[in-house]
């Protein structure tokens, strides 16, 4: 690797870290926004989208950048491609962290809710798995990347569980249909996140090993597996 190249990679690492920690914030934030029924902090989620936008459009130049300067090959170019697909997928969750803060200005002006919806305990292992699959991709680790991906079946799990409480809420209390809507949107870009979290995971493996695994047996047994059930 030339010197000048190695420059540019550091740069690049430094940009995608940058993101992953303003994208990381801006989840911490919104899912606060719900609990707290915080309008204010709310709106600094979405006031915050502009940045992480451009830091995102930065990470994909530079990479543009690198590979056409400088053509990398091996694990310079598995580095480079898949930084910028765990970018796009940054990106998704720091759009769906600013849905999730626009439901909660919303839910703000909603009664409050005294029912056992579990979005808080899904909020905190949406956040968890992110946590870990961003620190993973600090260390290097393949091996919590490969929990990660496991655990997005828990995520799954509760959005279902959400899903069939708000329906069985609204059954019982329909006057106050759009406020369950919104919690059962929450949910659901909860578990889009959860879903862009794995990917960054699978992309992570394949940085590491060579190798993709997105759509193959071995994610699945491993699912599967931790779900008790028989591959």
């Amino acid at each position: 690797m030339s010197i000048h190249m190695q420059r540019e990679i550091e740069s690049l690492k430094r940009r995608i870290l940058a993101l992953s920690a303003e994208v990381e914030s801006d989840l911490r934030a919104a899912v606060q926004a719900v609990e707290d029924r915080n309008p204010k902090l709310a709106q600094e989620v979405i006031n915050g989208e502009t940045r992480t936008n451009s830091m995102e459009v930065d990470v994909e130049e530079e990479c543009l950048k690198i590979l056409a300067l400088y053509q990398p090959v091996a694990a310079d170019l598995r580095y480079i491609i898949a930084v910028l697909k765990i970018n796009q997928d940054l990106e998704r969750i720091g759009d769906l962290a600013v849905h999730i803060a626009e439901r909660s200005l919303t839910l703000c002006e909603q009664p409050r809710l005294d029912i056992p919806f579990r979005i808080g305990l899904m909020a905190d292992k949406t956040r968890k798995q992110l946590k870990k699959v961003l620190d993973a991709f600090v260390n290097q680790r393949e091996d919590e990347a490969r929990a990660v991906c496991v655990g997005d079946g828990e995520i799954d799990d509760l959005n279902h569980e959400i899903v069939a409480q708000v329906k069985a809420a609204i059954l019982e209390r329909p006057a106050l249909i759009d406020t369950f809507l919104y919690i059962m949107s929450i949910a659901r870009h909860l578990e889009r996140i959860g879903d862009h979290t794995t990917n960054i995971a699978e992309d992570l493996i394949y940085l590491i090993e060579g190798r993709i695994v997105r759509h193959t047996a071995e994610v699945s047994d491993k699912i599967r597996k931790a779900d008790g059930v028989r591959p």
